[in-house]
């Protein structure tokens, strides 16, 4: 498998720079007590669609050819992923396709018309978003860009941890969180590339494992029912993203729900800033964690800010 080189990732982040914000590293003297080491926060809460999402989308955009762009793209999301190609579409002046779970949070489904995507609904399972998706390509001609098992996505990814490496460099540990793998997976091939001694640390909800699970079996184990606040992280783990976790990804750690709410809550109470569940569970794994931390400079990828202010958990 030939996945993106440094240079293409480096690549990927000059081509993507009109679709996105350089994001900034926030630390907090009250949570590094609390923690016993240093974090830096990499806030992708401020990011374009408010989500990390947004540079995947857009490098893989980016890399249509012009016949492709001109039938546009399709996914299928009920989150960020969906918001992110809908405005990578907009920006980019194609037309955009998004199949959507009628259960999808209304928050999302706002931000994707807001993009001037066109929502088509299902039944709220795999199989339904998928043949509906396949139907939409028919139609459509548009190109399906799926929202993490996909290298473009995946090198656009990427390009966050290479912001925060060279704005950080001298960390010993990363962390992002991990649902279908992109962030982590892109996180890791960066982290890599440019310094082999960094550890990359996960973080996964306890009640949606799969990642741990697959990890330490060493072969994918299919997410079935999950249950966890984190709703960004409810997918099983792509099969690209697994390979590259399994060369560069040292170890993933799980959080309980009740861990993540209190990283959340701390992160709002200390930082003044809006986070998602999803965002917080590297925290919360980290705080599940300490001795494992203790004294080191860790670097947080906060992974986006979409939450519902209506329904937060505390």
């Amino acid at each position: 498998m030939n996945f993106p080189s440094l240079s293409d990732i480096r690549a990927a982040h000059v081509r993507i720079q009109p679709f996105i914000h350089r994001t900034p590293i926030l630390t907090s003297t009250a949570i590094n007590e609390i923690a016993g080491c240093e974090i830096f926060f990499k806030c992708e809460n401020f990011q374009k669609v408010g989500a990390f999402k947004a540079r995947g989308a857009a490098n893989a955009v980016m890399k249509l050819t012009p016949e492709e762009r001109a039938k546009g793209v399709a996914t299928h999301s009920s989150g960020n992923h969906a918001a992110a190609l809908a405005r990578a579409a907009s920006v980019a002046g194609i037309p955009s396709y998004i199949v959507m779970p009628s259960n999808a949070p209304e928050i999302k489904k706002k931000a994707v018309k807001g993009y001037g995507g066109e929502i088509i609904e299902c039944e709220p399972n795999l199989k339904a978003r998928e043949t509906t998706l396949e139907a939409v390509v028919e139609r459509t001609g548009a190109t399906f860009i799926p929202p993490y098992d996909f290298m473009d996505v995946i090198e656009g990814q990427a390009t966050c941890a290479l912001e925060l490496l060279e704005d950080q460099p001298d960390l010993d540990i990363v962390m992002a969180p991990v649902g279908g793998g992109g962030l982590l997976g892109g996180t890791a091939l960066t982290a890599h590339y440019l310094n082999p001694e960094i550890e990359v640390i996960a973080g996964e909800p306890a009640g949606a494992d799969d990642a741990y699970r697959s990890f330490h079996a060493g072969k994918i184990i299919p997410q079935t029912g999950p249950n966890t606040i984190a709703d960004g992280l409810l997918t099983s783990l792509g099969v690209l993203n697994f390979e590259l976790i399994q060369r560069y990804v040292d170890d993933i750690l799980l959080a309980t729900d009740p861990q993540i709410i209190d990283a959340m809550r701390l992160i709002y109470e200390r930082m003044k800033i809006v986070i998602e569940p999803s965002c917080a569970v590297p925290l919360a794994a980290l705080l599940a964690n300490k001795e494992r931390f203790a004294g080191k400079k860790v670097g947080i990828i906060l992974s986006g800010g979409n939450v519902d202010l209506g329904k937060l958990p505390f």
